[in-house]
């Protein structure tokens, strides 16, 4: 229970990375606010961790509307950890010659704006306790060259610049920031989108296999927890070795 009398916010937490990453939260000993756009999603989140014995609740937070990234930050209140998991994951991705507006603006509204002025909004109360972890959700798109979906890598990339700039701005103020960029992931919304084509990125990967999001779930715990005390400003790519060759 080495995270008991944490309270630890996460955003995209009703489904998929997200939500198993509140559930392990939760069964570690930390106080979960799951956020999401879904409402009955997060009810039955927030149903399946108290079943366990875990605490949690849920705030409703579309975080590609910026009023309501403020919102959510009044009402989560003081955090210890924040965890920018949501992703723009029902918008259409395509390649550069395909793309439209819209969607740029809305993937990078949910994947750079939203997790920034979130993040703002939160970090003075950190930086007045002393403490404070914060864990950004990237890709391993963000590592390479991806032809079908540039403005998801471009906008990952950026989180995870915003992660070493974070790291130098508050570091010594005793907040540790890191990001954790998954690879091929078997959730439900990536099944959807990419059908055949998970197996086949899974196949890719030096273990031969995509990953279950629990195994995703396990390294977003461990970089906020204190076994990751003398961790800040890196990058974990937890891809099956996909971008290791």
């Amino acid at each position: 229970m080495e995270l008991q009398d944490q309270r630890v916010l996460v955003t995209g937490a009703t489904a998929g990375i997200g939500q198993e990453a509140a559930k392990l939260f939760a069964r570690r000993g930390a106080s979960v606010v799951i956020t999401g756009r879904d409402t009955e999603r997060g009810a039955q989140t927030v149903a399946a961790i108290e079943a366990e014995g875990g605490r949690a609740e849920f705030i409703a937070a579309d975080l590609n509307d910026i009023k309501a990234v403020q919102r959510l930050a009044e009402h989560a209140g003081e955090v210890d950890v924040l965890i920018n998991n949501a992703a723009a994951t029902r918008t259409r991705f395509a390649p550069t010659l395909e793309q439209d507006a819209e969607s740029f603006d809305t993937i990078f509204d949910v994947n750079v704006r939203g997790p920034f002025f979130l993040t703002a909004a939160l970090l003075p109360k950190m930086i007045a306790r002393g403490s404070g972890a914060i864990v950004n959700i990237s890709t391993m798109y963000a590592s390479v060259g991806v032809a079908e979906a540039p403005v998801v890598a471009a906008a990952k990339a950026a989180l995870e610049s915003f992660t070493r700039s974070w790291a130098a701005a508050f570091g010594a103020n005793g907040i540790r920031v890191n990001t954790i960029a998954p690879g091929p992931t078997r959730t439900d919304g990536a099944v959807e989108a990419l059908a055949d084509w998970l197996e086949q990125l899974g196949s890719a990967t030096q273990l031969g296999r995509t990953a279950d999001p629990s195994e995703i779930a396990e390294a977003i715990v461990f970089l906020a927890s204190p076994q990751a005390s003398y961790l800040t400003g890196a990058t974990v790519l937890v891809d099956g070795g996909f971008t290791a060759i």
